[in-house]
Parts: C-alpha cells; structure tokens; sequence
C-alpha cells in the first residue's frame, strides 16, 4: 500500500464516479485524499487545470506535485487500499494500450452523456424509409 499522500480528484455528478469512490472511501489509508472536482475553489492546487479537462478523465496530483491522468490516477488510487496490486497489470505495456484505449473512449462517451463535451457525434435521427419496394 502507498504511504505518501495523493489527492484524487473526482466527479461528483457522476453516478458511476460516485459508486467507485465509495468503494475506495471505505478501502483507501489515510494517505489518499478524494476531492469532488464541482467543490473546487479557487485557492486549490488543482485549479491550474481546467475545470473541463478534469471532468472529462481522473485526476491525481501525488505529494509532490506530479499530475496523473486517466487510467495512470485510476492505478495509483487504488494502490492506496489493500486490492491496489489487482490493478496492476493495467499499466503493462501491451496491456496498457488496450486500456488506455477502452479507458479514453468510455471517458468520451461518459462526457458527452453527462454534457461535459461539445465534441460529441451528432444523432443522425431516424433513417428515411427506402424508395426500393419490398423485396418478397
């Protein structure tokens, strides 16, 4: 378990978000502070980064003053509780593609669903019903 102090910083609005970080509240040491990002002000360490950019994947600052982001904060995180060495094989290096990929694309999706993002795919609405007749 890691003993130097890290903050992860959170969503608070995030269903998902929220069901994790109370799972990690009750494994986590004391070394582990969890701030939700939407009670950020502006004396806090955390502020340089921009509020949307924070929302959009995990962050982490360690204690001394190094950020990690998406699956690299998700990783150190849990290293804080008992179960940390399960996450682990996240960060091999085959491995690491394959999660950082999937990681991104649902962090995306989670954006765009939340509202976080304009950068999301447009619904094409419903298809035009064909001109072809039926084919029997």
């Amino acid at each position: 378990m890691l003993k130097t102090t890290d903050t992860l910083y959170y969503d608070g609005n995030c269903p998902l978000c929220m069901n994790e970080m109370k799972v990690l509240t009750r494994l986590k040491n004391d070394a582990l502070n969890l701030i939700n990002i939407h009670e950020i002000t502006a004396d806090s360490p955390a502020f340089v980064i921009d509020k949307s950019e924070m929302l959009s994947i995990l962050h982490l600052q360690t204690e001394n003053g190094i950020w990690l982001k998406g699956l690299d904060a998700t990783v150190r995180a849990w290293r804080h509780t008992f179960i940390g060495r399960l996450f682990t094989p996240l960060r091999w290096p085959l491995i690491s593609k394959i999660a950082d990929a999937v990681y991104y694309r649902w962090a995306e999706k989670r954006a765009c669903h939340l509202g976080y993002s304009n950068q999301c795919a447009i619904a094409t609405g419903p298809k035009e019903p064909s001109s072809r007749p039926p084919t029997t």
